[in-house]
């Protein structure tokens, strides 16, 4: 008996150097630093497991789809600079629309205003989402769009005749 517990105090003495050893080069910070958007991703789809595997209820599906979505921008945003935040936040409304959105869809017994709020609040969220393009380099397409769209009004029904 003395000799099993002199190896457990003997391994777990191991393994607090081990774990004192590792946060001390850093490791666990570079973790927290790049991996925990996973902390947001896993959750949401382990939500979508388990409904799928009929272990959770439909509303569940809210929680997951929302969870799922903000991982998967709050990843993008720490992997390519938090700055993306400043023309990716409609995702965030885009998340409880596409929760809605898997909730309306799997339960047909769902309160009636859930799949009207699903598409207001997508379309709200794609309304913002244009927006804020407007607001980045998008409007120099825009501009030249319109100019050629324009000149070829003015240049190209002269030549060809009267009506479309």
């Amino acid at each position: 008996m003395r000799m099993r517990n002199e190896k457990a105090i003997g391994i777990f003495i191991v393994v607090a150097g081990l774990i004192i050893l590792l946060g001390k080069l850093g490791v666990f910070g570079f973790i927290g630093r790049h991996f925990w958007p996973l902390l947001i991703l896993l959750p949401g789809i382990a939500l979508h497991a388990l409904y799928y595997a009929r272990l959770t209820p439909s509303w569940s599906l809210v929680p997951a789809g929302t969870l799922t979505v903000y991982g998967l921008l709050f990843g993008i945003t720490n992997t390519w600079g938090g700055g993306l935040m400043s023309n990716l936040w409609p995702a965030l409304l885009l998340g409880i629309a596409i929760g809605l959105l898997e909730y309306a869809m799997v339960d047909h017994r769902r309160p009636a205003w859930v799949l009207p709020a699903a598409v207001g609040v997508g379309i709200i969220s794609i309304i913002l989402f244009g927006v804020t393009l407007l607001h980045t380099g998008i409007i120099y397409v825009l501009a030249v769009l319109l100019i050629v769209g324009g000149l070829w009004l003015l240049l190209g029904r002269g030549r060809r005749g009267r009506g479309w």
